[in-house]
């Protein structure tokens, strides 16, 4: 497992805990979401102070797991949630759970990938084939997607459900001809595995705004206090304002975050782009109006239902909200 997610996973079990210390009163947010660098945002906007200019208090805590987040967002133990679009959609969600999008963080530009050995030229070669995933992430969808080019579905492979963690050490295996995993873990399960002439076949980066990272309100919370929403947006988007005016300085806050020197934080950086306000609005919409998100949404719902990852067919126009991001910054500092 790569150093940086194992030091992720005890800081969950360190940190997590679900009972709410806030009164209905408090202007706070406790927001979950992966161990991943694309919502360093978060704590940009924290160590900035651009929350507490908003005069909101913002806790965060990491959470890959699926089945603690969406129980806690259900019990209002936390009003924010940061997933993929497609991840957002996964099982048990009906259109009744709590949350809805209000914003975009992060583009995976290489982040998400296909890792195949040198006899597999095109993903029609892996028929029959052992081929490693976890259900219902990123890189999974982009096979999903190089499969249904080639004719085929996941039917047509011999397909092991796995935890992503777990790649490394998975693709080492002979008999496994290809694994979908995140970076860094892609790139190391490449480097471990000593299969000569192993590469890359496909990645995000070879479908722009597919993998997208959204920020999730709880629907509830959202209805009750949508300017709570706005505070926090607004700390966000200054703060990717802050990252693309002073990048080096940026790299210097976020990175200890994540238990990464700069050098190392810029590494994972090549694979990640983070979405400016003005890109944020283009994805989301305003004023109720269809963005491009919408229709990505409305795509990888497809592929989640056709592959199991979904049990519900979701409204991407009920599950966008896009007005919190509507003029966000009228009349406030940016």
């Amino acid at each position: 497992m790569n150093k940086w997610i194992a030091t992720g996973i005890a800081a969950i079990a360190a940190s997590w805990m679900f009972a709410s210390s806030a009164s209905a009163q408090d202007l706070s947010i406790k927001c979950a979401y992966p161990f991943w660098p694309g919502f360093a945002p978060v704590y940009l906007a924290q160590e900035l102070g651009y929350f507490k200019e908003e005069g909101l208090t913002v806790e965060e805590t990491f959470d890959d797991d699926r089945g603690n987040v969406l129980p806690a967002l259900e019990r209002g133990d936390i009003g924010c949630d940061m997933r993929t679009v497609g991840e957002h959609q996964g099982r048990p969600r009906t259109p009744e759970t709590q949350g809805r999008i209000i914003g975009t963080i992060d583009i995976s530009m290489g982040g998400d990938g296909v890792l195949v050995q040198k006899d597999i030229k095109t993903m029609g070669d892996l028929k029959g084939k052992v081929f490693a995933a976890e259900p219902n992430t990123p890189a999974r969808l982009i096979a999903q997607i190089m499969l249904k080019k080639e004719g085929l579905t996941f039917a047509d492979l011999k397909l092991k459900d796995i935890a992503s963690a777990d790649a490394i050490a998975v693709f080492a295996d002979p008999d496994v001809a290809g694994v979908a995993v995140y970076e860094p873990t892609l790139t190391e399960a490449l480097k471990a595995s000593h299969k000569e002439g192993a590469y890359i076949i496909a990645s995000s980066r070879d479908f722009p705004g597919l993998i997208t990272d959204v920020i999730v309100a709880r629907t509830d919370d959202l209805k009750a206090d949508p300017e709570k929403y706005r505070k926090f947006l607004r700390g966000i988007y200054r703060a990717i304002d802050f990252f693309n005016k002073d990048h080096a300085k940026a790299v210097e806050i976020m990175a200890p975050h994540f238990k990464l020197d700069a050098a190392t934080y810029e590494d994972v950086l090549k694979n990640l782009t983070y979405t400016s306000y003005e890109e944020a609005v283009e994805f989301m919409g305003t004023g109720g109006k269809r963005g491009t998100l919408h229709d990505v949404f409305d795509d990888i719902m497809d592929l989640n239902l056709e592959n199991g990852a979904a049990d519900s067919r979701l409204d991407s126009e009920q599950q966008i909200d896009n007005s919190v991001i509507t003029g966000l910054f009228d009349g406030h500092k940016r």
